[in-house]
């Protein structure tokens, strides 16, 4: 039985690129995290360790978001990987800003965490349509 439900993940997975687009990005945070955790604990101040854990988070999530999501090797991309991650990150300010104004009656802090949770879903669909339409192209694999 464990089989079968794992075959029919598997081939999900294989069949739908979003899916394999949400997965790898599980991956990537987990990185991410785990870059920083460790450069905190040999020692680095956290500005520092934020810095190299972004860098080495993009430069990791290109690889398997181009590879794993969209099977392309093509490096030079990248220019339009970090752009679309710069769009998104604008976007996802933006929203926020606007939840920010409206007066909900409840402490600035809550409603920043609620408002982040609710765009996470939004921000993957919009960063992954244009890591589509605009970076992993099918002419520019």
């Amino acid at each position: 039985m464990y089989l079968l439900k794992k075959n029919k993940f598997v081939a999900i997975v294989k069949k739908h690129r979003f899916v394999r687009f949400l997965l790898v990005g599980a991956i990537n945070t987990l990185f991410g995290y785990f870059s920083f955790a460790t450069l905190i604990l040999i020692g680095l101040d956290y500005k520092l360790a934020a810095l190299l854990a972004t860098i080495l988070g993009v430069l990791f999530n290109f690889q398997t978001t181009g590879r794993l999501v969209f099977g392309s090797q093509n490096n030079k991309l990248i220019f339009r990987f970090v752009l679309v991650y710069v769009v998104t990150f604008l976007l996802n300010v933006e929203a926020l800003r606007i939840v920010d104004a409206i007066d909900i009656g409840i402490e600035q802090k809550t409603k920043m965490l609620i408002a982040g949770a609710i765009l996470v879903l939004p921000m993957a669909v919009i960063s992954f349509i244009l890591m589509k339409l605009f970076v992993f192209r099918e002419r520019s694999q």
